[in-house]
């Protein structure tokens, strides 16, 4: 008997309509296991709300599958061990500290009624330190940076070891030092075996650490494959407008997107 490996995450003609407006529009995408995917396209183009689709939120109409099961079928304890989800702007009690935050991370593998274990607390650890925030562990949330506070929901869902990561915009308010590091643990983690799916602004880092991208815009999937096939100047210039350029990294040849500046006399 054959064996078919499915794809970590599986969507297919997903479809997203709120009060009469459609918002997404019979988008396809895959996650594999292994490698990193990246949404990308102006404000508005339903980069989150697909997202959200991709978990199960609001989707008027297609399919998700999660490893080849329907999404809707899977017991929520199991999705829990196998799916983290780091929204854009993640909510918890701001007198939480961070070492609290990310321990609720483990709690899909404790089971009812089990304490943490001196294994459980090492997983957190681990995933504080990955993220940069093993230093303000015992802080509150409140009392955080919105920088900080990205970084500690990164490390609750790394706390879940989930096998699929869907993140939504995870290096917003961090520095171009800070967004490097978090994509290089995104690429960290693809190499073992993780699939990651994660929206992104920066059209720059997402050439630079993504396996694949999908360019959405209006709601619809513009182009999807090898970023530098996805960033060509013309799919760049018909969604972005004729204010920016797209030039060849002088590394790597990879895209790198800059401001088309008007020459000065």
């Amino acid at each position: 008997m054959t064996l078919v490996a499915h794809p970590l995450l599986e969507v297919r003609d997903i479809s997203v309509t709120i009060d009469g407006n459609t918002l997404v529009e019979d988008v396809d995408l895959t996650v594999e296991a292994g490698e990193v995917v990246g949404l990308v396209g102006p404000n508005g183009a339903g980069k989150s709300t697909l997202l959200r689709a991709a978990t199960g939120v609001r989707a008027s109409g297609g399919t998700v599958h999660i490893e080849g099961q329907p999404l809707a079928g899977i017991p929520r304890a199991e999705l829990y061990r196998n799916v983290a989800v780091v929204q854009q702007l993640p909510e918890a009690p701001l007198s939480m500290t961070v070492e609290d935050l990310v321990m609720l991370g483990r709690y899909p593998h404790l089971g009812l009624f089990r304490r943490e274990s001196a294994s459980d607390h090492e997983i957190v650890r681990a995933a504080m330190v990955r993220t940069g925030c093993a230093t303000f562990a015992e802080r509150h949330l409140g009392t955080l940076s919105g920088g900080e506070r990205r970084r500690a929901f990164i490390a609750r869902a790394l706390a879940q070891e989930p096998r699929l990561l869907l993140l939504d915009e995870p290096t917003a308010n961090l520095d171009a030092d800070a967004q490097a590091q978090i994509l290089e643990l995104l690429r960290d983690l693809a190499s073992g075996g993780v699939g990651v799916l994660v929206v992104l602004h920066d059209l720059t880092f997402a050439a630079a650490y993504c396996d694949r991208l999908l360019l959405m815009h209006r709601g619809r999937l513009v182009a999807s494959g090898a970023p530098e096939a996805v960033l060509a100047p013309e799919h760049v210039t018909a969604v972005y407008g004729s204010h920016v350029r797209v030039l060849p990294h002088p590394d790597t040849g990879m895209p790198v997107i800059v401001p088309a500046m008007p020459r000065r006399s």
